[in-house]
């Protein structure tokens, strides 16, 4: 052992405090001596710093620790017994005397105030301890320091380094053979880092780790490969992959217990070196010699591969998901996965696709095959997330299922027939489901030609209709409604799907036919019920739609809103926005305001809408879809009914005034001739009582407006009688023609039945007029004629006499409900008024343009004329040419060469 010497320096003296072994064993020696040394060191004269220097000089072979003096002076026996304490003066107490003054006028402070030499007794006193608790010190008054030698007495041999590392060698060697053999080491594992933190730090790492990879290597070839390559030949490919697993778990084990005995290795060493880690080698090592073995590596691709085709088969029972999920995280740490397993699993993955999607495009209808598409797609995202393949796999899987089940089926899955299947059944999750897998592949556009073609395949069949005519305008806001469902929950409101709906519902709900429903002409006809519907609506309120009856009973029988009341207003101003959707894909809206305008005077003039405010909301929305033009007419229909009210009730006034009481009440609305529809006047027979009170009030109209004529339409009136039958008095409600017949009977003494001839003859009603009167007098609910013989039918042979057994519950009876339904004779007039001024406006047209133009070719002029009058309905090419000649027979224009016209001024 290296010894250093201490020496003392000429400096202010310090004391430094020994070490505890020092300390400990001084105490030790000092109990034993302590009566020896104390007089010996009491009585020994006290030595200078230059004689202590002098006497250490010759111990060179030892070490000397020097400890300085003590501040502490022990006290001196002999001192304490001779001397006695006398008090000090307090005068005198910081006073000094000496007897020997040095020089420079220095005081010696060594003596007693009374000169005697008291500093030892000074220091005694200082120093003086109780009993039994004295301890030696280092340091007496008259020796000075004492000397501490510390001796090495075990000597430590010098070992070899290299045989100690061959040892800590032999002992690591057993340690991994029996590590690798599933044994517990025969040392201990701290033992066992020990000695490789000491050998690393005799510089013998890069042996060390030579020798440990050289051993792993070898273990692997040995141990590891053997075994599974010669169960290759009878192992199937996923029995090979889990016994590599299995191999791949006990050797992260192995190395795990490995790694922990040479970690000082691992980070003192390899660390800072930029070789590999020991995790690392352990990785290249397993893969270099198991993985990427000749006779392994295609079984283990193979068996992950067939794990992937029994999941795809749905063999439950054969996939083994635990398996799978080891082995794709093995590929991952052996870096494998994008270099060799992803190609193997894609070009498996190919094949797959392209025998899955051939087999089920023939085996299944359109339905059955998306169902199993979304299925499969749903399968194959749920494993990539499952167990965590790389995002690159599962781009490259959704890549070729858009490709092989959607891109190369592209035609099969837009088929029309199998598109119209599903939207006819209304199967909108198999709509949607088609819907998403083309737009995989940006191809949802390609749905507009089905989803056009059955639209107008399905609106054609309801338009041209004629069997089911009454019940179209109910049709077509269903079908709209399915269609509207059919694109926002199918098709997600796809904006050009959107346009293809409202494209295509206009093109088949304006074409045209001439057919029996039409009259011959080529009128549209949802114009015509779009018209009779909203006229259904405002004369019977809510009740009157159809399918809502239902609605509303188990609304009312629902306990829950017993107490809550219908909103029919509402209600009713759902159905009127539902119908207008209907009414803007119309072009033709003249035939809808040719017969609203008829079916609005009917209620106005009979008094039978349903809401005033329903009435005036119609009015409102025609005006902001159509304009104010188109309602012009309409609106002044509802002002001369204010008016006529006013009229009559200043009328009534005067009489009231004047006292006159009038044959009969009466009512008489004064309408504007060009506003309202065009009435036929029929000849009638109008009773005295009633023909003089119409002459009254026309006496009485015309003095108050001069210059006007009144034109009696008594088609249009409505009456109400009072009748006496023998079971009781009613009040019934009946057109001015029943009105006329009725009272025709009243006038009679007996009852005996009447001849047709003689009612035609008293009435002079037409034929067909009277017919029409008799039946709903005598065949329908309300019978207060009877018919003979009896029969549904009215014919010119049938007699007719009161019912004298009438009886009904009500007092108040409605008779007219013949009178509020349109004649066949009426619609086909309207219908060819409609089309008869169509044909003026398309003349109109052709003069304004040739007008404008001066000559024109036959094309542009058809073009320019169908283009002008677009907004009253898309006329007919041939249409457009009779029109052209008849102008050219009214000299309006001229034809020349080249197929041009001029035009004469």
């Amino acid at each position: 052992m290296r010894v250093k010497r201490h020496h003392l320096k000429r400096a202010p003296m310090q004391r430094s405090r020994p070490s505890p072994g020092a300390r400990k064993k001084s105490q030790q020696k000092g109990k034993n001596t302590a009566q020896a040394h104390r007089s010996s060191e009491e009585l020994a004269p006290q030595k200078t710093i230059s004689e202590l220097f002098a006497s250490s000089k010759h111990r060179a072979d030892t070490l000397t620790i020097d400890f300085p003096p003590s501040k502490r002076l022990k006290s001196n026996a002999s001192s304490d017994s001779n001397s006695s304490a006398k008090p000090i003066d307090p005068a005198n107490m910081y006073t000094f005397k000496s007897s020997s003054p040095l020089a420079n006028g220095v005081i010696d402070l060594t003596s007693s105030p009374d000169g005697s030499q008291s500093g030892g007794s000074f220091m005694q006193s200082r120093n003086r301890r109780p009993s039994g608790l004295n301890r030696s010190s280092n340091f007496t008054q008259q020796m000075g320091a004492k000397k501490l030698v510390i001796k090495n007495l075990r000597t430590t041999p010098k070992a070899n380094p290299n045989q100690y590392y061959d040892q800590i060698w032999n002992q690591l060697d057993a340690a991994l053979s029996a590590i690798f053999s599933g044994n517990k080491p025969r040392h201990s594992l701290e033992e066992l880092y020990r000695g490789v933190e000491n050998v690393c730090r005799q510089d013998k790492a890069p042996d060390l780790f030579k020798k440990l990879y050289a051993t792993c290597k070898d273990k692997v070839s040995t141990l590891v490969v053997p075994p599974l390559v010669q169960h290759a030949s009878s192992a199937t490919n996923i029995g090979i992959l889990d016994l590599v697993m299995r191999a791949w778990s006990t050797w992260n084990s192995q190395m795990n217990t490995i790694r922990s005995i040479f970690y000082y290795l691992d980070r003192s060493y390899l660390l800072h070196s930029g070789k590999p880690s020991l995790e690392e080698t352990s990785i290249v090592l397993f893969r270099d010699h198991v993985f990427f073995e000749k006779t392994l590596n295609p079984r283990i691709l193979e068996g992950a591969s067939d794990l992937v085709a029994k999941d795809r088969e749905e063999r439950i029972n054969q996939f083994d998901d635990n398996l799978f999920q080891e082995a794709i995280n093995m590929f991952h740490v052996l870096a494998v996965y994008t270099r060799v397993f992803e190609p193997k699993m894609l070009a498996e993955s190919q094949k797959f696709f392209l025998e899955w999607a051939n087999e089920h495009i023939v085996a299944n209808d359109l339905a059955g095959y998306v169902e199993e598409c979304h299925i499969l797609i749903g399968r194959e995202m749920l494993r990539c997330d499952r167990f965590k393949l790389e995002p690159t796999t599962k781009v490259d899987l959704q890549t070729q299922i858009d490709t092989f089940l959607i891109a190369d089926q592209e035609n099969e899955l837009v088929k029309n027939q199998d598109v119209s299947y599903l939207m006819v059944h209304q199967d909108l999750d198999t709509l949607r489901q088609l819907y998403t897998l083309l737009g995989r592949k940006g191809l949802a556009e390609r749905l507009r030609p089905p989803f056009e073609a059955f639209i107008n395949a399905k609106g054609s069949e309801i338009v041209f209709d004629e069997e089911r005519e009454n019940d179209m305008v109910t049709r077509l806001l269903d079908f709209k409604i399915k269609l509207d469902a059919i694109w926002e929950h199918s098709f997600s409101r796809h904006e050009g799907l959107g346009h293809s709906l409202r494209e295509a519902f206009e093109s088949f709900i304006n074409k045209t036919k001439k057919s029996n429903m039409t009259w011959g002409t080529d009128n549209p006809k949802p114009g015509e019920m779009i018209a009779k519907y909203v006229d259904m609506i405002l004369k019977g309120g809510v009740k009157a739609i159809p399918g809502t009856a239902s609605k509303i009973a188990s609304v009312m029988n629902d306990e829950d809103m017993d107490n809550e009341e219908i909103d029919e207003d509402a209600y009713i101003s759902k159905q009127l926005d539902q119908v207008l959707d209907l009414f803007r894909f119309v072009h033709g809206k003249a035939v809808f305001e040719a017969f609203y305008k008829r079916d609005l005077a009917r209620r106005l003039l009979m008094g039978r809408s349903a809401s005033a405010d329903a009435e005036k909301s119609m009015l409102t929305r025609l005006k902001s879809e159509c304009g104010a033009g188109f309602t012009h007419n309409l609106e002044q229909m509802f002002t001369d009914v204010e008016l006529a009210r006013e009229e009559i009730s200043s009328y009534k006034m005067m009489l009231e005034e004047r006292q006159k009481k009038p044959p009969v009440d009466l009512n008489v609305n004064v309408l504007s001739a060009s506003a309202w529809p065009t009435y036929g006047d029929v000849a009638l027979e109008i009773p005295p009582n009633i023909q003089k009170a119409t002459a009254e009030f026309e006496q009485y109209y015309k003095s108050k407006h001069t210059g006007r004529r009144l034109a009696w339409k008594h088609a249009l009136a409505h009456c109400q009688l009072k009748a006496s039958f023998p079971k009781g008095n009613k009040e019934i409600i009946v057109s001015s023609f029943q009105a006329i017949v009725m009272l025709f009977f009243n006038d009679r003494v007996t009852n005996e039945p009447v001849g047709y001839s003689d009612i035609q003859a008293a009435t002079n009603l037409k034929h067909e007029e009277l017919e029409r009167t008799l039946q709903s007098l005598a065949c329908a609910k309300y019978r207060v004629l009877t018919k003979s013989p009896k029969g549904k039918d009215v014919n010119h042979t049938d007699t007719f006499a009161v019912n004298l057994n009438f009886a009904d519950p009500k007092y108040r009876i409605k008779i007219n409900q013949i009178q509020l339904k349109e004649t066949k004779e009426e619609n086909k007039e309207t219908h060819e008024r409609v089309a008869a001024d169509r044909h003026y406006e398309t003349q109109a047209a052709i003069v304004r343009i040739m007008k404008s133009r001066k000559r024109i070719t036959h094309a542009e002029l058809v073009a320019e004329v169908i283009t002008a009058t677009k907004s009253r309905g898309v006329l007919d090419p041939a249409d457009i040419k009779k029109n052209i000649e008849k102008l050219i027979e009214k000299d309006y224009m001229e034809r020349e060469e080249g197929n041009s016209y001029s035009y004469l001024a």
